[in-house]
């Protein structure tokens, strides 16, 4: 079985990018019948706050990505004591003793020379005393996972295909801090290995890490931690897809802009961002969907591109508009006007970019409406209309055809007056299925209004 998973850490709130990795990862395990899993990666107890938590579930929920199960790191602190004990016994990690000053110094040294700035493994070179002494002037230890570099790191990548890394050119990253809490490396590859996960889709900010990870799911193999995985096949099936960039560059500085929570705001369905990130970056056409099945049995890992993968609030609410214009009536009854009919949303829903739009439409049919200045002729020829307004099935082009042949007027003098008598608007819906809308008595008082 797929299962795929998203990990987001409950530092803030979902951005588009987040979403777009939880979508993928859930449209991926739907199209195959697997499960999609939600990880709460919550070990820095500082920055994480339970209101994100609810948030990313609330935000997940909105968009329909209900996970088939859910984890939280702060519960599974006992599961990566043990994984790195393994390791530990098995040589895999090492203390180090250098501050963030000191690997600063050396950092700058080794650009200086025109060297990469990698960890120069200084901690490994410490005698058993040496380190003693150390821990004696109260200086606690991070722990470093240990890199073999006797051979390359390879995979075949469900996006970039076939990748292979020198881990010689790596350097051995820090699995603990000295306080005791975990970084992100040793912890989700623990995660993985326990919720069983077959395949992992993210961002190619994570290409590196997954060098590096792929030998830690090695090492868990090798010291009986991963037992559950078979011997070839050690670790899961990675893809990394493109980043999302604005039509200016990157989105970082305007993120708070571009999350669930202002969407809601905005009031955008969301089928829109369904539809647009579900195949941003890819060769398939983006269009407006209001079913997500169809995504779904059309994504394919195979159609993703290399390219940053561009972003665009004009094409969502060109998206949003066109998705509006298709939904039924029962998609809106639970928050309309009171007294607002199926007939109504039929005559309105071709002027909305967002549902919500709706109220301030309504209006129009209820009033009060504020209507502009007309001209000596116009109200004169509003009276007529007045005088000449009947009702039946059609009252709106029985109106402008006794007055096209009373006043000799066509086109825009024909029709415009009597849309701003009517609604105060220069544009808006069809007038033939708005004025029933209205009502005879209310068009009639309207008509005269505007005559005085």
């Amino acid at each position: 079985m797929v299962i795929t998973r998203f990990a987001p850490s409950p530092t803030g709130r979902l951005h588009v990018g987040n979403i777009r990795t939880a979508l993928h990862n859930w449209m991926l395990a739907r199209k195959s019948g697997g499960n999609f899993l939600l990880r709460i990666d919550d070990t820095d107890a500082e920055r994480s706050k339970e209101e994100y938590v609810e948030a990313i579930r609330a935000d997940l929920a909105w968009l329909g990505l209900t996970p088939d199960g859910e984890e939280r790191q702060s519960e599974r602190l006992d599961k990566y004591e043990a994984a790195f004990e393994a390791l530990k016994a098995a040589g895999r990690v090492y203390p180090a003793y250098e501050t963030a000053q000191e690997l600063e110094v050396k950092r700058k040294i080794q650009l200086g020379r025109g060297l990469p700035p990698i960890y120069d493994r200084g901690a490994l070179k410490l005698t058993d005393a040496e380190r003693a002494a150390k821990e004696a002037e109260g200086i606690a230890p991070h722990w470093r996972f240990k890199l073999d570099h006797d051979e390359p790191i390879a995979w075949e990548d469900g996006v970039r295909g076939s990748q292979k890394f020198d881990p010689a050119q790596l350097s051995d990253p820090v699995v603990r801090r000295a306080d005791g809490s975990w970084l992100y490396m040793l912890p989700s590859a623990v995660d993985d290995v326990d919720m069983g996960v077959t395949h992992v889709l993210r961002g190619e900010d994570h290409v590196s890490n997954t060098a590096v990870q792929i030998q830690i799911f090695t090492a868990l193999n090798a010291a009986g931690f991963a037992a559950a995985r078979s011997a070839a096949k050690t670790h899961p099936d990675f893809a990394h897809e493109a980043l999302l960039v604005g039509k200016e560059g990157k989105l970082s500085k305007r993120l708070g802009s571009l999350g669930c929570d202002a969407f809601r705001d905005q009031g955008l369905e969301p089928m829109a961002i369904i539809s647009l990130l579900a195949r941003l970056g890819t060769s398939q056409p983006v269009e407006p969907f209001l079913d997500v099945a169809p995504l779904v049995e059309s994504f394919d890992l195979s159609t993703f591109g290399r390219a940053p993968a561009k972003f665009d609030e004009a094409e969502l609410l060109r998206l949003n508009t066109a998705i509006v214009h298709q939904l039924p009536f029962e998609a809106v009854r639970g928050f309309v006007p009171e007294g607002f009919t199926e007939a109504a949303w039929h005559a309105i829903r071709p002027n909305l970019e967002k549902a919500s739009e709706v109220v301030e439409w309504w209006q129009i049919v209820t009033g009060p409406i504020e209507q502009p200045e007309f001209t000596d002729e116009d109200k004169v020829y509003l009276a007529q209309a007045a005088g000449a307004l009947s009702w039946g099935d059609d009252p709106w082009h029985a109106l402008t055809g006794a007055l096209k042949e009373s006043t000799g007027r066509k086109g825009k003098a024909l029709f415009l007056p009597l849309r701003q008598a009517l609604t105060g608007m220069n544009h808006g819906p069809d007038m033939g299925e708005l004025l029933p809308l209205i009502g005879e008595e209310e068009a009639r008082s309207r008509l005269a209004k505007a005559a005085e």
